[in-house]
């Protein structure tokens, strides 16, 4: 009798452990899709699993990659700097909501001139992604930078490979500054580059450029910042010079309409005022209404939560902007309205 005691006493352990097992595995966060803000989710989920335990995986593999894996239900969360539109999102089963904001930057590989030396206006950026400028010295460069000396170098592009939603958010810029750029190029997260060679996210792109003199490329601006990258200064909408910083960034959304697109999906590409960084961008999470697993999906919200409310100071130490209150309040109440089991019961605050 003794022995059948021990024995049932070490399964009803096993059975404990295994249910245990089983919970942490089901409530595991995974996720993956864009680069861009791949910088500060690693940094929150490092901060986040130090509190929790909690641990979360995120693939950074562009905005496109991310799309599919959430459409195909084999992450917990998506994200995408390009956001889904309305009809995408219902087709989908999708809630969107944006997570933080930064700026996209141009980056250059040139000797002796160093971070925000060189000052360049849209047209001129568009001209040089199109191949229509092919050297450092071109006119139209000095004309921005009479007092830098301009070497007669060759200028090798250097642009994503993937589908990438910073893609998105530069080309749509360039879309609205350059009257040639819509129709050789157009917008999209993947696009037919006249020039240049390609490199696989914010990470290729920012390797590529430190490994090629002469060159130029496009980064959010934490790539730069952690690269040692040489960014370019850009002349914005009210022809004014601006730095790539939070300030700039901050400007660029201080007039935003969050509720005037589907999915909170506003574009913030050369926005009006002196101060506005010309190529500033939102990045976006994508979950759906009905998760898979609830579990999981419960506990990624309560990670994005914790993001919202105590990860804004280090957003901005990567120069990151994080969402303003009223939108976080939105998001939220979204998350109750929208986010459910199968039972119709609200995910948010129940996990």
């Amino acid at each position: 009798m003794k022995i059948i005691r021990n024995v049932s006493q070490t399964l009803i352990v096993l059975g404990v452990l295994m249910a245990a097992t089983e919970l942490a595995m089901a409530a595991e966060i995974s996720g993956a899709g864009a680069t861009f803000p791949y910088p500060i989710y690693s940094k929150w989920a490092d901060a986040y699993k130090k509190e929790t335990k909690v641990g979360m995986n995120y693939q950074s593999i562009g905005s496109g990659g991310g799309i599919k894996q959430i459409e195909a239900k084999t992450v917990v969360f998506g994200a995408t700097d390009a956001p889904l539109s309305g009809d995408e999102l219902d087709k989908n089963g999708l809630v969107q909501f944006p997570m933080v904001m930064g700026g996209i930057v141009p980056v250059i590989n040139l000797d002796g001139i160093g971070p925000g030396a060189l000052v360049i206006d849209g047209p001129t950026l568009a001209k040089v992604f199109l191949g229509e400028i092919r050297s450092w010295d071109d006119a139209a460069i000095k004309a921005h930078n009479p007092r830098v000396t301009l070497p007669r170098k060759p200028i090798v592009v250097v642009h994503r490979s993937d589908a990438s939603g910073t893609t998105f958010n530069f080309t749509n810029y360039l879309e609205k500054v350059s009257s040639s750029w819509p129709t050789k190029v157009g917008s999209s997260t993947a696009v037919e580059w006249p020039v240049g060679i390609g490199a696989k996210g914010n990470e290729g792109v920012a390797a590529g450029v430190a490994q090629t003199k002469g060159s130029i490329g496009y980064v959010e601006y934490a790539y730069a910042k952690q690269n040692k990258l040489a960014f370019v200064r850009m002349i914005n909408k009210d022809s004014k010079t601006v730095d790539p910083v939070a300030r700039t960034f901050q400007a660029a959304a201080a007039n935003a309409d969050w509720n005037s697109a589907p999915g909170y999906g506003v574009i913030l590409s050369n926005q009006p005022g002196a101060q506005s960084w010309p190529m500033t961008a939102a990045t976006f999470i994508l979950i759906h209404k009905q998760p898979r697993d609830p579990a999981a999906a419960g506990e990624a919200l309560k990670f994005f939560a914790w993001a919202y409310a105590k990860g804004g100071k280090m957003a901005e130490e990567l120069d990151f902007v994080p969402m303003p209150a009223s939108v976080v309040t939105s998001v939220q109440s979204l998350w109750t309205k929208e986010i459910k089991d199968a039972g119709g019961k609200p995910l948010f605050g129940a996990y």
